[in-house]
C-alpha cells in the first residue's frame, strides 16, 4: 500500500491535468480507498470464513446478475464495459464475481470430497459454475476470465478432481478462449503485437495500440536502471496509457530501479509463500485450504501478471496490481481476500508454530 501511494502520486499528475483536477486530490482519494480496504480487511478477518461459505451460492447468483447488467448497462472504460455506476459510486462486478467463484468452488470441493471423482455428481456441477462465470466475465474482460479459469483449475487439482476431467476443462477453456480472442479485433491485435514484439524488433510494431504501450513501458524500465531516477521524476508517465493502473509497475521500475521493482515482486512472493506453504497447508479443513489457496493466487497472480505485462513477458492485459494500482474496486476486493487469509490463519496458530520450529 505504501508503494502504491508513492507510485500513484508520481504517475497520476498528467491524468489529473487532463481531467481538470489535481494530483493531490486524486492521491487523497487513493488514500481514502486504502483506508476503506484496510478496514474491510480487518472486518473480514474477524468474520469466520465458514460464514462466508454459507452464502456462496447467493453471492454467485448476485454476481451473475451484476455481470449481465454490466454487459448491457456498464460504463465504457478504455473501450470496454467493465464497471457499473450507482450515482457517484462505481465498481467492477468482475472482481466481485471472482471472489464469489473462489469461495463457491471451495465449498463445492469441500462438500463433494466423498465422491470427488464422480463425473456427474462432482465435476459437472463445479464446471457449471466455472464455465458460466468465466464466460460472462470474458465478454468484456477476457484477461480476468482467463486468469480466473486458471486459478479454478488449480483449485480443482488440489481438491482431487481427476486428471482426465481437469484436462477436459482445460480443453474447454482453450476452445472458449480462442473463440473470444478471434471474436475481438482488439484482442487479436494485442496477440499480434506481442508476437511481433518477440519475433521482429523494429519500430513499425510499436506505432499504435498495445505495441505503443509496451514500448513506453520498456523505455520507463530502461531509464530506471539499478536505483531509479527518483520519486516523482518519471518522464514516461506522460506517455504511458494508464500509468497509475495497468502500467504502474513500469513507473515503479523507472523511479526506484531494479532494486525497488524487485522489492515489490519479493513482497508478492512472500504473500504467495505465506498463503500456500503456511496458511493453506495448515488450514483446519479442506474448505479453509481451498479458500486460502484461491485468495492467495488471486492476489499474487494479478501482481505477477501486471509486472509481466510491463516487462514484455506477456501481452497487454489491463489487469491491475493489487494494493498498488489506483482504483477502488481492485483495492477493496484485495482487502477482502487478504482478510480471508488472515481469518483462516487465526485457526492455524499452533500449526504455524510447529512449521517455523521445524
Amino acid at each position: 500500500m505504501i508503494f502504491g501511494t508513492l507510485a500513484v502520486f508520481s504517475s497520476i499528475a498528467f491524468f489529473a491535468q487532463t481531467h481538470g483536477t489535481t494530483a493531490g486530490k486524486l492521491v487523497f482519494a487513493h488514500v481514502i480507498k486504502i483506508g476503506i480496504a484496510f478496514l474491510v480487511m480487518i472486518l473480514v478477518s474477524k468474520l469466520n470464513y465458514t460464514i462466508l461459505a454459507r452464502f456462496s451460492r447467493v453471492l454467485m447468483l448476485l454476481s451473475w446478475i451484476l455481470l449481465i447488467a454490466v454487459i448491457f448497462y456498464g460504463d465504457f472504460v478504455f473501450g470496454a464495459r467493465r464497471s457499473l455506476s450507482l450515482g457517484s459510486f462505481s465498481f467492477q462486478p468482475a472482481s466481485f464475481a471472482a471472489i464469489s467463484l473462489i469461495i463457491h468452488i471451495s465449498v463445492l470441493l469441500h462438500e463433494k470430497q466423498e465422491y470427488i471423482k464422480d463425473f456427474k455428481r462432482a465435476f459437472l456441477p463445479i464446471m457449471f459454475w466455472i464455465t458460466i462465470t468465466c464466460a460472462l466475465i470474458a465478454v468484456e474482460d477476457f484477461s480476468s476470465a482467463a486468469l480466473l479459469m486458471g486459478i479454478s483449475i488449480f483449485m480443482m487439482f488440489v481438491g482431487r478432481i481427476s486428471a482426465p476431467q481437469i484436462f477436459g476443462l482445460i480443453l474447454i477453456g482453450m476452445i472458449g478462449g480462442s473463440a473470444f480472442i478471434t471474436s475481438s479485433a482488439e484482442r487479436q491485435s494485442r496477440i499480434t503485437q506481442y508476437v511481433n514484439q518477440i519475433t521482429e524488433l523494429n519500430n513499425s510494431n510499436f506505432e499504435s495500440g498495445s505495441g505503443y504501450q509496451a514500448q513506453q513501458a520498456h523505455i520507463a524500465i530502461a531509464q530506471g536502471q539499478l536505483l531509479g531516477v527518483g520519486i516523482d521524476k518519471s518522464t514516461q508517465r506522460d506517455f504511458l496509457p494508464a500509468p497509475y493502473n495497468d502500467f504502474i509497475f513500469a513507473i515503479i521500475a523507472e523511479e526506484y530501479g531494479i532494486v525497488g521493482s524487485f522489492l515489490v515482486i519479493i513482497i508478492f512472493t512472500i504473500i504467495l509463500f505465506r498463503g500456500i506453504a503456511v496458511i493453506a497447508r495448515h488450514a483446519p479443513d479442506v474448505l479453509g485450504t481451498l479458500m486460502s489457496l484461491g485468495a492467495t493466487l488471486m492476489i499474487t497472480l494479478y501482481g505477477f501478471v501486471n509486472a509481466a505485462v510491463a516487462t514484455g513477458l506477456m501481452p497487454v492485459t489491463g489487469l491491475p496490481m493489487p494494493f498498488i494500482s489506483y482504483g477502488g474496486t481492485s483495492m477493496l476486493f484485495a482487502g477482502v481476500m487478504m482478510g480471508i487469509l488472515l481469518n483462516i490463519s487465526k485457526y492455524n496458530r499452533n500449526a504455524n508454530a510447529r512449521f517455523y520450529n521445524g
